[in-house]
């Protein structure tokens, strides 16, 4: 989704924190149902809530130290790798004008759906980068990469996700290169992270719907989502 801001800037917490609301509220616009049995009870009898997000970002934006700029070439991305879902968005995203994102207003420009990224079926080596910080958790602990069970723990939520789309879980994950810490608050809480380039075994019909719906937790809120 191409957009344009009303405000020169964003405020940083609102960049993760106000998107699970706008994802719901597309949902809701044109499936109340499914919204609500997703917020609730998560997809399949699994907790897990199979929508990613990332965004809005925002090309040519200046740098200035503590401050989230915007330009007017701003984009939002949303994907599922479960069709009930992804069609929900795609109709809800049609039909959008503007996104409330936080305390800013972003204009709809137009909409695309996103197709290339379609692999030959079969397994191999699969490389995935991220755009956002991947957020994963231990006994309660933020996670970064080179943390012991920083690997386990992103290799579990990868299969756990495998699970819920009856797919294979992928095997021998390496994390190739990482970003810097990021910390960000959602919903009154820090969420931190670092963005990752990683290398795994993974059936391609599963790196397929990863890159719709993101590595690590909170991929609804914006984390986790591969460039």
């Amino acid at each position: 989704m191409d957009v344009t801001p009303d405000t020169p800037t964003m405020r940083w917490d609102d960049l993760h924190g106000a998107a699970r609301g706008v994802v719901y509220q597309l949902l809701r616009g044109q499936d109340e149902a499914l919204a609500q049995a997703l917020h609730d009870g998560g997809w399949r009898g699994k907790p897990l809530k199979p929508v990613g997000v990332a965004g809005p970002l925002f090309m040519g934006a200046p740098h200035r130290k503590g401050v989230y700029t915007t330009s007017r070439d701003g984009s939002v991305w949303f994907g599922s790798p479960v069709p009930e879902i992804a069609s929900v968005l795609v109709r809800a995203l049609a039909s959008c004008e503007e996104l409330v994102w936080g305390a800013t207003r972003l204009r709809v420009r137009g909409v695309a759906v996103d197709m290339d990224a379609v692999l030959p079926t079969g397994e191999g080596p699969v490389e995935l980068e991220t755009v956002t910080p991947v957020v994963l958790k231990y006994e309660g602990r933020n996670l970064l990469p080179g943390d012991e069970h920083y690997v386990d723990r992103l290799e579990h939520n990868l299969a756990h996700k495998a699970d819920v789309l009856g797919l294979p879980a992928p095997r021998g994950l390496r994390v190739l290169e990482a970003g810097p810490r990021r910390r960000f608050t959602v919903r009154g809480a820090p969420r931190i992270g670092a963005r990752v380039r990683v290398v795994m075994e993974a059936d391609a019909r599963f790196a397929n719907a990863v890159r719709s719906w993101g590595l690590g937790l909170d991929t609804i809120q914006g984390f986790g989502w591969v460039r």
